[in-house]
């Protein structure tokens, strides 16, 4: 915290430029990719997404062959290069920036399931905000998990940031800092973050009673043995993946009574907070990470501010658009339908500049920082950097 984030960057992009593996007498690896698996924009099954594609292609490629220097200049270096099945397409900037924006919207689609849209999603907190589905995983699936790891380091190098919504728990987790068993709770699920609550304040037997005897109204308890008509609720919990799972061994038999009512909240904050953890996924995805970019970078930035660098802000700055943009020859600021250009522009909803940004570049988000500070060691105007605006083909003007 004692760092200014712009220090960090200028830090940070040294030591991407220093760390650089793949040189100009490499030639980049290219991927094929065919738009028909998913027309339509229904991926009918996972293994066609881009995503996957993308994963079986890029298994047989050396890490060290995507560890290439900073997007700077008209036609940066890329990772890799993309193909797409039947089409001829000049110039890599475009296809690149598609993939990695259609790569986000499968990942955050039911196509792919490595991400969870977070359970206080359903009551409208943190509406549409993904977490890393917390279920034992597969040695398949260990592989998609470390790619998707890469491709985070793999958009740092390009500059292009991610339209990702994660939850703050999960850049937490990727830069190495402790969860919050209050805060990381609520924000994720705010449903059993009040359940856990209840239990945590209750001041006497009979209000344990009539807690249960709510929670059977709704289906989650069952009668105690010892009374029949009491209502009781037994040491098992859901998963946020909809599994009941058992609180502590044999714990389907134990009923929660007045002595173990705290160990009984506690067992659910840990079962959620090791879910947000997801220790099995998060080590593919740092090991991913860790292929492309040093991970000692990360002990020096914030959970937020490696969202910045890796996702850039999730609205548009029309300033800062305005600030860098570049007027081609004949055109100037002034000229009557550029004020109308920019006052229709003010007029959009951050939905409707999103798209206007996909359309002028392929990608809905411009990066946090630019780092085209005039005159500085480090200028480099990175694509889509500065935004032009050319006069019209036609002589009729």
């Amino acid at each position: 915290g004692l760092i200014f984030y712009d220090t960090k960057v200028t830090v940070m992009n040294r030591v991407l430029n220093a760390t650089v593996q793949r040189t100009a007498d490499h030639a980049a690896p290219e991927i094929t990719l065919d738009p028909l698996e998913i027309v339509g924009g229904e991926i009918r099954s996972s293994e066609n997404s881009y995503f996957c594609q993308a994963a079986r292609q890029l298994a047989c490629v050396p890490s060290s062959q995507l560890c290439v220097k900073l997007a700077s200049g008209g036609d940066p270096t890329y990772a890799f290069n993309i193909r797409f099945t039947g089409e001829e397409v000049h110039g890599t900037s475009g296809s690149f920036r598609h993939f990695l924006w259609q790569v986000c919207k499968e990942l955050q689609s039911s196509s792919l399931s490595l991400l969870l849209l977070c359970p206080s999603s359903a009551v409208n907190k943190n509406k549409g905000k993904y977490i890393l589905t917390p279920s034992p995983i597969t040695y398949a699936e260990e592989q998609l998990f470390h790619f998707f790891g890469q491709l985070l380091g793999i958009a740092i190098r390009a500059d292009v940031p991610l339209p990702l919504d994660l939850l703050p728990s999960f850049w937490k987790t990727l830069v190495g800092e402790p969860l919050d068993p209050d805060v990381d709770l609520q924000e994720a699920d705010v449903l059993t973050y009040n359940y856990v609550k209840k239990f945590e304040n209750i001041n006497d037997e009979t209000e344990l009673e009539a807690l249960c005897a709510e929670i059977a109204s709704q289906h989650l308890a069952t009668e105690s043995p010892d009374c029949p008509n009491k209502p009781c609720c037994k040491f098992t919990y859901l998963t946020m993946t909809g599994e009941e799972v058992e609180l502590c061994p044999r714990g389907r038999h134990i009923p929660v009574g007045w002595e173990n009512k705290d160990v009984y909240a506690t067992a659910i904050r840990s079962l959620r907070m090791r879910e947000l953890q997801t220790p099995e996924c998060m080590t593919a995805v740092r090991a991913g990470l860790g292929s492309i970019i040093p991970l000692q970078l990360l002990t020096t930035l914030t959970p937020l501010e490696m969202e910045l660098r890796t996702c850039g802000l999730p609205y548009i700055n029309l300033e800062f658009l305005k600030a860098h943009t570049m007027y081609q020859v004949g055109l100037m600021e002034t000229d009557q339908h550029i004020e109308f250009f920019w006052s229709a522009l003010e007029l959009f909803t951050q939905e409707e500049l999103c798209k206007f940004i996909k359309f002028a570049c392929n990608q809905e988000r411009i990066p946090f920082t630019c780092p085209c500070k005039d005159g500085g060691p480090d200028t480099a105007h990175v694509p889509p950097y500065p935004m032009k605006i050319a006069p019209p083909d036609g002589a009729a003007g």
